[in-house]
């Protein structure tokens, strides 16, 4: 009997302390498979990018998805209650780390938790949106990638493709965070360069086909920013460009792709990537609050050939030389 006690005490003791958690009782002990939550604000080209690029870069640094590591991947849709939904779901199954692709994302996962490592991955200001408090020692349990584009690089081949160009349209979503601070960034540089730069703002994909209608007629060349309401719907802004004969400058290569004409832009995938391996840094033990928020300076030269047909235009020939050798052509 005092053997079979004993054995009795042993067994409680395990379950006591395979059964605790920070408060003492109530989650089952952390296991060996960690679990990352992947929280993506919508479907399109530009973010479903990124989420590849995010498995290949923990694929790279040693955690391959399904077999020693669990990932859980959320699409909200462009859904907030969606987004706040997902959030929680990570915190309630104790995410060892979770990445928010785009500003929405990232912004819903810090407002359910302030102890799960959250890593930002392509969030264009994360100062701006309130996500951490420097870029350099982002405090707290945030870190992650930033997507800002090289506007100054932007402007600057709009005007060598667009030398004649008098009025140049900014056409974003004016809830956007990023958008909106990149719509601010862009007037300060166009009025540098003394161009005329007009806004045309829309608040959410069904504004897109009458907005842009008016636009066109009334500007020379379109810039989008990095906007993911406006890359959802990109083949409606193109095909009313294109009845105009305007010209779309996007600020997302993959938004080239779907139709716009040009631009310089951080490759979506390798974000991704570097999302990725910053995530297995983390949970190899590397702290979020003093991992410095990572930019990719410049971008890469993107030009649409068919695009440029379509609408009468050259590109210099000095562009063409540089996209075949660092960049990338469509033809």
């Amino acid at each position: 009997m005092k053997r079979l006690y004993a054995l009795i005490a042993i067994i409680l003791v395990f379950l006591g302390f395979a059964y605790v958690d920070e408060g003492g009782v109530g989650k089952p002990a952390k296991t060996a498979k960690p679990t990352v939550g992947i929280l993506q604000l919508m479907s399109h080209p530009a973010l479903d990018a990124i989420h590849r690029g995010i498995i290949h870069g923990l694929a790279e640094n040693g955690y391959h998805a399904g077999k020693n590591v669990k990932i859980d991947f959320q699409n909200a849709q462009n859904d907030q209650s969606n987004l706040m939904t997902m959030s929680n779901r990570f915190v309630n199954e104790d995410a060892d780390a979770v990445i928010g692709i785009a500003t929405p994302s990232a912004q819903a996962l810090a407002n359910a938790t302030s102890k799960i490592p959250i890593v930002l991955g392509a969030v264009t200001d994360p100062k701006g949106a309130g996500l951490v408090k420097n870029n350099q020692r982002p405090g707290h349990n945030i870190t992650g990638v930033s997507d800002q584009a090289p506007l100054k690089e932007q402007l600057g081949l709009i005007k060598k493709v667009m030398p004649k160009m008098k009025t140049l349209g900014i056409f974003y979503t004016s809830s956007d965070d990023s958008a909106s601070a990149q719509y601010k960034q862009f007037k300060v540089l166009c009025a540098q360069e003394h161009i005329t730069l007009k806004a045309y703002s829309i608040s959410n994909t069904n504004d897109v086909d009458q907005v842009s209608q008016q636009m066109v007629q009334n500007v020379d060349a379109v810039y989008v920013p990095t906007d993911n309401t406006v890359a959802s719907a990109m083949q409606t802004l193109v095909k009313n460009a294109n009845s105009a004969k305007v010209p779309v400058f996007p600020a997302v290569d993959t938004m080239v792709k779907s139709g716009g004409l040009a631009t310089y832009s951080i490759n979506q995938y390798k974000l991704g990537v570097i999302t990725g391996q910053m995530t297995a840094d983390i949970l190899k033990g590397k702290k979020p609050a003093t991992t410095p928020i990572h930019y990719i300076k410049h971008g890469d030269l993107i030009l649409n050939l068919p695009e440029a047909k379509k609408l009468g235009i050259t590109f210099p020939s000095a562009l063409i030389k540089e996209a075949k050798q660092k960049g990338e052509i469509i033809k």
